[in-house]
């Protein structure tokens, strides 16, 4: 159990966010532009909501906690970006670039990201219903460090995620909730999905080559044409395989 001050400095925390982010004024492009042009720019709290920021150059910049729900956000350059406890809920994020970004306790639920490049990145948070679709989460960090949970466990959600054809290859998933996914003809070649939950996952002709699936809960999962199925780790540990559909 989380200790009282544990407790009192992350709520300490969150009111302050919320405080600042209630009292600041929408930017514009033009505003938000001007901002990241000043070296190792700080947008810390930003709020730009709905704002066409596509195409634009954030790389390196620090964008925790920035207020970006229903943003264009399209092309633009977000590599190496924090973005924890960011809000881009239903944002569009299309061929962006967010490699090697951290986005813990971020938001980004219902968010459309097709092709968005995502490799290496720090991912921990709500993506409910992200359009993924041949995305690359190649080597994401999606596993939650279990020795670092002072408020209960934070883990990625990918829950009813559309990531057809994305590439998840060497991606960390521990823990991870992608039930009711659309992993279809995805790579998850040398994933590691140990106690992840793929409750209902469509998996249909996805790679699973040497992938980790011990103790992963497959309840009515898809197994259907998938690829390398006789090299995944820990399949036979796995939970409800037999309400699953595992080719025989």
């Amino acid at each position: 159990m989380p200790s009282a001050r544990a407790k009192a400095a992350f709520l300490g925390l969150a009111t302050a966010l919320l405080m600042t982010q209630a009292s600041a004024a929408p930017l514009t492009r033009q505003e938000v532009a001007a901002r990241i042009a000043v070296a190792a720019a700080d947008l810390t709290n930003l709020e730009a909501p709905g704002v066409d920021l596509s195409g634009l150059d954030f790389r390196g910049a620090r964008l925790f906690g920035a207020s970006l729900k229903g943003a264009n956000l399209n092309n633009a350059k977000l590599r190496g970006c924090n973005l924890d406890v960011a809000v881009l809920r239903g944002a569009t994020l299309v061929e962006a670039d967010l490699g090697e970004a951290s986005l813990f306790a971020s938001v980004l639920a219902n968010a459309t990201m097709n092709g968005a490049n995502l490799r290496g990145a720090r991912l921990m948070g709500n993506m409910e219903r992200a359009n993924l679709e041949g995305a690359d989460l190649s080597e994401v960090k999606g596993s939650p460090e279990m020795a670092n949970q002072p408020m209960g466990l934070v883990r990625l959600v990918l829950t009813h995620a559309r990531l057809k054809g994305a590439k998840l290859n060497r991606a960390e998933l521990s823990r991870a909730d992608l039930s009711y996914a659309d992993l279809r003809e995805a790579d998850l070649s040398d994933a590691n999905l140990e106690l992840a939950k793929l409750v209902g996952a469509d998996l249909t002709g996805a790679r699973l080559d040497r992938a980790k699936l011990g103790g992963a809960e497959i309840h009515h999962a898809n197994f259907t044409g998938v690829e390398g199925l006789d090299t995944v780790r820990g399949f036979e540990d796995t939970k409800g395989k037999e309400f699953a559909t595992v080719p025989k």
